[in-house]
Order: C-alpha cells, then sequence, then structure tokens
C-alpha cells in the first residue's frame, strides 16, 4: 500500500515546522561562536540592536533564566535542562552566543555580522591522539548497556589459540544530515508555550523546554506532525528550540528560529569517532576460541554519550571466551548523539571485516566461517533466540547473488581497466518494544480516528498505523483517519531505536480491542441494537459490519444507536517479559560488487542485495524502501562520509553538503531488498520487529570486503577513499 501522506508531500501540502502559519513571527537566528574553547572577554551589540528591523539580541547578558545545564553523566539526558546563551564560556565551536530576532530572516542574519565578539581562547583537545591520556570507562554504554561483558578466560585463549587475528579499525565522524533543517516555531498565549518542532519525540523535547525554563510540564505543548527526516538528531530540544522559546516569551511575539545546514553539523549532535581493536582467535577447523571487541570512541568533556559498538557482537557469533569493552576519549566539542542503529553501524562495519579478514587466515569461506560459528543460544546471556534467522539469510543472499561466481583469490578479475570485486557481511539489530499509549475514537458514521504523539519521520508511520486500525476494526482505509505528532495525545515512546511500528502499533490493537468490546457490549444490552440479545461469544468486525454468531448488522447502524456522540478508547503497551527471556533481533546478509579503477582507485558500487530476517512485515513497500535507504547510508559510511575535525581549532571542516559527501543516485546503479518469510510472537501481537536501523547495520562491510577482493588492499579506516586505495593496487 502507498503511503497516504505520500499525496500532501509531493504537493507541499504537508506542513514543517517552518512553515507553520501562525499569527505574525519574527525570525531568529543563531550566532555561533568561532573559537573552540574559551571565553568571551569583550561583547558589543549596539550596532546590531541598532539594525532596523531587529526586535531582540539575546546573549548571556540577558537571557531568562535558565536551569543549569548539570553535569556530564546526568541521566535521562533526553529530559535534562539545555539553557543557550546562558554564560559567557565556550565549549565547543559554533556553540551559540548570541540569538538576533527581527522581523525577517535576512535582516536577522545580516544583524549578526554586526555583533562584536572577542575571545580569550583555552588550550583545548580536538583529537583522539591528544585524549588519550584522558580515556576513561563509562559507567555504562548507551541504552543503560553494560559497558564491559567478559567470559570465560579471552586474553589466555587468546594466546594459546593455534590461529590469531589482531587489528585495529578506524571510524570517521559522521552526520545525519535530514533533508530538513532543525527548526521550531514558539507562539506564548499567557504561561502556555506551542511549539512546532521537528522532532522524533515529542514528549521528550516537552520534558527538555519544561525542565530548562523550569515550567510545568502542562504548560507546554510540542507539535510535530510532519518531518523532513531525523535519523536520531531530532531526540532532544536542541538550540533552536529552546532558543525559540525564549524570544518569543521576551518579545510576546511567534518565533522561528531554525539552523542552517552549517550550524548542524556543530549543534546537531554526529556519530563519534572510533577506534576498535578485535582480537579474535580459531581452531585450525574455523571454530571461534575467543572473541575480544575494545571500542574506544570520543565524547564531548561536558556531557557524555557512549555509543555501544561492542554490543552487536554480545548476541552475533558463538565463542567460549569473550570479552566487549568501551571507553571514551573526552574532547572540547559538542556531544555525540544518536545517529541511524547507533552501537551496531560502527560495530558492524569494523567487526564484520575483521571477520573476513580471520575467514582467509583460515582458508575458509567467508559465509562458512560465519556458519560454523552460529551459536544455538546467545552466547552471552544464555537464554533461547525468539527467532535466528541469519544463516538463512546468508544461505538466499548467497544463491540470489550468485556467490558462487566469486574468485576467492583478490584481484583476479578484470573487465578492461576495471578490478572486480565481491564481499559479503552479515547484520544483527535488538529488536526493542518501547512503551506507550494509544487512543481511538469512533463516531457515529463510522469514521474512525487514531491519536498519538508517535511521529513519522518518513518512515511510513501514518500508513501503518491506518493499516493496522483498518484492519482490527474492519473497516476500509478511507475511513480512518491517523492524527500525530501532539504532545495532548497519549505519550509514546517516539520514532527512534526501530520501535515505532512495534510498539505503537500494539498499543494501537490494545486500543481498538478494547473499543470493540465497548461496541459489543453495547450493542448486546441496548433494546434498540440490532443486535441486542446476541448470545454468541465472539464478535466479528469485517467489511463495516459487526457480526455476532448468525446475526450481523452494519456498524454504523449499530453506533446511531448505542453510541451517536461516539465511543472511544486508549490502549496501551508495556516492556514485555519476553525481552528478557528471549535474546531477540533481526538479522540481515549483505552482498555487494564493486568495480575499483585500476589506474585511478575510482571505486564503484555496481551492485547491492540485502536479504533480511526482521519478523512479519506488515508493509512490504514502506518496510523495502526503510531497508534500501539504511544500505545506501552504509554505502556512504563504507566510502564517503566524514566529518574531519580540525585538530587545531575544533571545527568540523566538512560542514555542508558540497564538502560532506553522500551518496547520490549516480552512485547506486543496482539495489535490491529482500525479506524472508517469518513471524515472531515473542515480539508483539503482529509477529513483527522494528527495520528502520536494520538496513544499515553491516552494509558498508560488505562493500569494503568488496574492494579488499577487487584489489587485494585491505583498508582499516573508514571512510575508503581514493588515495587509500591507490598506494596498495596491484600493478595492473
Amino acid at each position: 500500500m502507498n503511503r497516504i501522506d505520500g499525496p500532501l508531500k509531493v504537493s507541499g501540502r504537508a506542513t514543517y515546522a517552518y512553515e507553520q502559519p501562525h499569527g505574525e513571527p519574527l525570525y531568529g537566528v543563531l550566532l555561533g561562536a568561532s573559537i573552540g574553547k574559551g571565553r568571551i572577554a569583550r561583547l558589543s551589540v549596539a550596532a546590531a540592536e541598532a539594525t532596523p528591523g531587529v526586535h531582540l539580541v539575546m546573549t548571556h547578558r540577558n537571557a531568562p533564566a535558565q536551569a543549569p545545564f548539570g553535569e556530564p553523566t546526568v541521566r535521562p539526558g533526553v529530559q535534562r535542562p539545555r539553557p543557550v546563551v546562558f554564560q559567557p564560556e565556550v565549549r565547543y565551536f559554533d556553540e551559540p552566543v548570541a540569538l538576533v530576532v527581527a522581523e525577517s530572516f535576512e535582516i536577522a542574519r545580516a544583524a549578526t555580522e554586526e555583533i562584536e565578539i572577542e575571545y580569550r581562547e583555552a588550550g583545548g583537545t580536538f583529537s583522539l591522539d591528544d585524549a588519550r591520556e584522558a580515556i576513561y570507562a563509562p559507567a555504562m554504554a548507551n541504552a543503560g548497556l553494560a559497558t564491559d561483558s567478559v567470559l570465560g578466560d579471552p586474553d589466555g585463549a587468546f594466546a594459546a589459540a593455534p590461529v590469531k587475528f589482531d587489528q585495529t579499525y578506524t571510524n570517521a565522524f559522521e552526520h545525519h544530515a535530514p533533508m530538513e533543517p532543525h527548526a521550531a516555531h514558539a507562539i506564548w498565549d499567557g504561561d502556555q508555550v506551542t511549539i512546532y518542532t521537528s522532532a522524533q519525540t515529542p514528549a521528550q523535547i516537552k520534558d527538555g523546554v519544561s525542565n530548562t525554563l523550569q515550567i510545568p510540564p502542562e504548560n507546554v505543548r510540542v507539535i510535530s506532525p510532519f518531518i523532513g527526516g531525523g535519523f536520531g538528531s531530532k531526540l532532544i530540544a536542541h538550540a533552536e528550540i529552546i532558543s525559540a522559546v525564549l524570544a518569543a516569551r521576551m518579545l510576546n511575539r511567534p518565533v522561528k528560529v531554525a539552523l542552517t545546514r552549517q550550524q548542524m553539523f556543530a549543534n546537531a549532535g554526529h556519530r563519534p569517532m572510533f577506534e576498535q581493536r578485535f582480537r579474535i582467535a580459531a581452531d585450525t577447523g574455523g571454530r571461534l576460541i575467543s572473541f575480544s571487541h575494545d571500542s574506544l570512541c570520543t565524547t564531548s568533556r561536558f556531557e557524555e554519550f557512549a555509543e555501544q559498538a561492542a554490543t552487536a557482537y554480545r548476541s552475533m557469533y558463538a565463542a567460549p571466551n569473550r570479552a566487549t569493552r568501551h571507553r571514551l576519549a573526552p574532547l572540547d566539542i559538542n556531544r555525540g548523539e544518536w545517529m541511524r542503529a547507533p552501537g551496531e553501524a560502527p560495530g558492524l562495519l569494523a567487526g564484520e571485516c575483521a571477520m573476513d579478514e580471520l575467514a582467509e587466515q583460515l582458508g575458509i569461506d567467508p559465509i562458512e566461517f560465519r556458519i560454523r560459528n552460529e551459536p544455538e543460544r546467545d552466547p552471552e546471556r544464555d537464554v533461547p533466540f525468539s527467532t535466528r534467522g541469519l544463516v538463512q539469510c546468508m544461505r538466499e543472499g548467497a544463491q540470489r547473488f550468485g556467490w558462487n561466481r566469486r574468485v576467492a583469490k583478490p584481484a583476479s578479475v578484470m573487465e578492461g581497466r576495471k578490478l572486480i570485486g565481491i564481499g559479503m557481511s552479515a547484520a544483527i539489530r535488538p529488536n526493542l518494544i518501547g512503551p506507550g499509549a494509544c487512543r481511538v475514537r469512533i463516531h457515529a458514521d463510522g469514521r474512525l480516528t487514531v491519536e498519538l504523539d508517535m511521529t513519522d519521520i518518513g518512515t511510513g508511520t501514518y500508513t501503518i498505523l491506518a493499516q493496522i486500525a483498518a484492519d482490527s476494526m474492519g473497516l476500509p482505509i478511507d475511513r480512518v483517519g491517523v492524527a500525530l505528532g501532539d504532545t495532548r495525545f497519549p505519550k509514546t515512546s517516539g520514532s527512534g531505536g526501530s520501535w515505532g511500528s512495534g510498539s505503537t502499533g500494539a498499543a494501537l490493537h490494545d486500543a481498538c480491542r478494547l473499543l470493540k468490546e465497548q461496541i459489543t457490549t453495547a450493542a448486546r444490552a441496548m433494546s434498540n441494537s440490532p443486535l441486542f440479545g446476541a448470545t454468541a461469544e465472539n464478535a466479528l468486525f469485517s467489511g463495516s459490519r459487526v457480526t455476532i454468531g448468525d446475526r450481523s448488522a452494519a456498524l454504523t447502524e449499530i453506533l446511531t444507536v448505542v453510541a451517536p456522540k461516539g465511543l472511544s478508547a486508549e490502549g496501551k503497551v508495556e516492556r514485555g517479559q519476553a525481552l528478557k527471556d528471549f535474546s531477540q533481533h533481526t538479522y540481515g546478509a549483505h552482498f555487494a560488487e564493486v568495480s575499483v579503477d585500476a589506474d585511478t582507485g575510482e571505486i564503484r558500487l555496481r551492485r547491492m542485495l540485502g536479504v533480511f530476517a526482521a519478523g512479519r512485515i506488515l508493509n512490504p513497500k514502506t518496510a523495502r524502501s526503510q531497508i534500501i535507504g539504511g544500505m545506501i547510508w552504509g554505502v556512504g559510511s563504507a566510502l564517503m562520509e566524514e566529518g574531519g575535525l580540525d585538530p587545531r581549532y575544533g571545527n568540523f571542516l566538512y560542514s555542508d553538503l558540497a564538502n560532506y559527501h553522500v551518496p547520490v543516485h549516480a552512485d547506486i546503479q543496482d539495489i535490491d531488498a529482500v525479506f524472508l518469510d517469518e513471524y515472531d510472537d515473542k515480539s508483539n501481537v503482529f509477529g513483527s520487529k522494528g527495520i528502520g536501523e536494520l538496513g544499515i547495520c553491516g552494509a558498508g562491510a560488505a562493500l569494503a570486503n568488496a574492494v579488499y577482493n577487487a584489489t587485494g588492499s585491505r583498508i582499516r579506516s573508514f571512510p575508503i577513499t581514493v588515495e587509500n586505495v591507490l598506494p596498495g593496487l596491484p600493478d595492473a
């Protein structure tokens, strides 16, 4: 089924945060610091304030009182106070130091150039190497996961093993860069503020604003009906939201603030830089004896973020001796944040290359090597898997892709001046259920309205929820309306972590169940109901009719009598016991074929296939779109995306889409995704699982392994670029 919000988007009628037509808004532009660490020594805003059309220049001198930021490891960080322009100290390059509000965006932007600032710089730490003496172990990794895990004697087993692999990989900084920039439109009405913003989790934004301004949460309303991408960057209240809210209250006018594309690179989170060491040992038959994954990533000095890159391998392959560890290197930069498949994306990009390298040492086919180390139970938790489709994904993908035609010896296949290579990788991602609620309202004319604060960040949530409601209530899809992204609706866990449709869909299903019980009870009990006195146990809702036993009536006929003003019900979903009793994941296998120019080192993806086991697929069309988007992002991680932190000044060198390279249509020639038939009854009432992040997991490693197969040159620093490949090209 096509997306029900598609016509609105392609016709320009899907209204985004900055476009909301409320009152006569003013426009705010943030000015960022031009140093990486230090303090404002002199500040003059007189010229900016004198600019015609300027209504406010907000700095630390006149900014309203805000709650203090707090300690670096405050948890949960998603709801912590996030004050803006609140102090003369500068914590990172481009941190907002002033907000100019004017009659137009152009006037506000011009006025920022009139602000005079002199800084007293302090010595900052802007590179991983410079931070090595400060490396530490966090109390926990992201999502509350254990920092370290150790089973058996991994070091001793590694030392005694006949076949050993010990290598380190590096991953560059990456940035989300959603198509819609971060934006907010704040409107005060007395002591109540309404914020139209681009948010993945409206409830968390609401709490963040409430905690920052120290106002009751019921005085904050967040509305996010349409969002142009998020990828994890829109989970918390960033500077554009807080500054718009403060300025709107000071001026008693609606205020819009949007980050520029360049400002997003420093102020809207990023994926940290990683250094990952893998020490893996096996016997001569290819059975793993020891598996150790040590992840070191950058974090902000003033706010901790410990991305869980090593946790994927806690459930991936069998090995009696194993260890995973997370360490952090503090830099004077803004914090890293959740970015599509946090942990799994960088961890599998490196780890699946390591598995291929060890397979080659052993002389074993990479797929066969992985199959030989398939666990029967979760290797670390020692609980059964709810489902485990990894081997089937690899075998199905190998057959479809033509893996048997791969030449194992690197640099053996050429077409003209192009070296040709094929690679594969495996994928895993936890399946999570987030708590939440949903309200459904049915009207006497048979129309159904679904209400919840869940957002659709482009994943197809509107469509999936409409399908679930229509199916549950036995209504045609055009009789179902879905209202999302408003904190006045029941609270959910929002859109993130691949739990959207599975969690909110289950809450919706529960709400529909309760609504059907109300309708059925009233239809049986009311004397003027066409189903009065029906005694059959179950009621069937189908074709806009209600059937009890051998009696049937149109739903509208029943509602007109029993509920002329309509009925409503609220359902909920909670984190289930199944997540404790079972190891629950989605799985995949990626296959890629690349060409590498023998003279220039230029890498081109020729074709790519992903095969996935992700429970019941609720909408194959939107699911395939999500998976392919993730796979393409994996191409970017492997070959293009590099934030590039300047070790001298602390600024990201590539801070726009001209210099920060991402895949475009010309880079993706032939790509496909296939789902295996699977049902996981431990996941939710549908047997479905989350898929929004599965596509990126491990995808880049398939390309990296293909580049090695093409050239014989193993690159362990991502992204793999021409300058990495050229020195190792064979003499062709």
